[in-house]
């Protein structure tokens, strides 16, 4: 009887103990606002996946620091260049209709001569802009394709590295300006209106790289941070529907930012990563075929270095990021994307082994010395939300 008594009274102590202990969503939330003070956040916005479901979604912060609008789970974000992966989801949906190749010659696509004066004879492949191979590099000024325009700029020369075509990695946002305006050109869909049908409100998601078709009142600002105060960067909503009679199709597309530009709010943002989670399909819906979700998954190039290293198409590997052993080693490597410009901050990120996957998002941070932002956040949402 003592014995029974013991247990019980052991049993109802374990039951009080567990009952005051933190729930994961209490953790996470708590995790995110340590962050937010170490880092002096404007914002943060976030969620996780679990098993195809959302499983947490909060925002904390401001999302305009002038009227002290709080940010909410429905305000949409710029999130930088994670929108790469939008820009090759569209143009996969084209190559599984048998319109296009990934081995199609980009000149062709587009519709003049792109070539490395180091490398005439070498084809640019469509692949390889997607993938970051094709020895394009950045211009100061890469929204506008005069850069890769013989009849603009000669040769080109500046616009290329030494490497041969496939042989070499740098990361190159005019190599997705330029895949995006292929997608115009060959879809004859202006770009972000293919975008926002075709991806985006085919999942039923709000968002899109065209400021003037968004809800303004929905939109976070964002911020950088000058001589100890933040600044709003409008450059990051830039409207162009004042210089829209002088678009012209197929070539102005950079304009929209296929390299960097789409607005989605975290929640929306993680129905996306789903679907690329789900290999192209998501509640029904399926984007692109399984084998091109593969291919995006893929790394084509695979050097040392950084995560970026581990690319494939507009998505890579996660290599010795998150602080968790069984995510550091050759087939276990999260996946996804990373955003940054103008002040913002994102990340979308999952394990295909284990079905969890993070987005988060700031639109400003003060740096820290020795420190990642992202990197930083993302692991609190880990060890808070997921890791057992």
């Amino acid at each position: 009887m003592k014995i029974s008594k013991i247990l019980l009274t052991i049993g109802t102590l374990m039951v009080l103990m567990s009952a005051n202990l933190p729930s994961k969503e209490q953790r996470t939330n708590q995790a995110i606002k340590d962050v937010m003070t170490e880092f002096q956040a404007v914002g943060i916005s976030a969620a996780v996946v679990k098993d195809g479901k959302i499983v947490y979604n909060e925002s904390f912060g401001y999302k305009d620091l002038d009227t002290k609008a709080p940010l909410t789970n429905s305000d949409v974000m710029r999130i930088a260049s994670i929108s790469k992966s939008f820009t090759a989801t569209s143009l996969l949906q084209l190559v599984d209709k048998g319109i296009i190749s990934l081995d199609d010659d980009v000149s062709d696509l587009i519709g003049f001569k792109i070539r490395n004066p180091h490398h005439p004879d070498v084809p640019i492949t469509l692949k390889m802009i997607l993938s970051h191979t094709s020895s394009i590099r950045d211009k100061e000024d890469y929204f506008t394709l005069d850069h890769l325009n013989p009849a603009v700029y000669g040769d080109c020369i500046e616009s290329y590295f030494k490497y041969k075509p496939g042989e070499g990695y740098c990361y190159s946002n005019m190599g997705l300006n330029l895949a995006g305006s292929i997608l115009e050109k060959v879809s004859g869909v202006r770009f972000d209106d293919y975008v926002r049908t075709n991806v985006i409100h085919k999942l039923g998601l709000y968002g899109g790289h065209n400021v003037d078709s968004l809800d303004n009142s929905k939109i976070a600002r964002i911020y950088t941070r000058r001589n100890g105060e933040y600044v709003e960067s409008k450059g990051a909503y830039r409207s162009r529907a004042n210089d829209m009679h002088e678009y012209i199709f197929g070539y102005s597309t950079p304009w929209f930012s296929p390299t960097g530009g789409v607005k989605i709010s975290a929640h929306d943002l993680a129905i996306y990563m789903m679907m690329h989670m789900n290999y192209g399909e998501y509640n029904g819906v399926r984007l692109i075929t399984k084998e091109s979700a593969k291919a995006m998954q893929t790394p084509i190039w695979t050097g040392a270095g950084g995560n970026e290293d581990r690319y494939g198409l507009c998505l890579n590997e996660f290599v010795d990021y998150i602080n968790d052993e069984k995510y550091n080693t050759p087939g276990s490597y999260p996946i996804g994307h990373t955003g940054g410009a103008y002040g913002l901050n994102s990340i979308m990120i999952w394990s295909p082994a284990d079905g969890w996957g993070i987005v988060a998002m700031t639109n400003g941070y003060t740096s820290v010395k020795g420190k990642s932002f992202l990197k930083t956040l993302a692991n609190a949402i880990y060890n808070a939300y997921i890791k057992e």
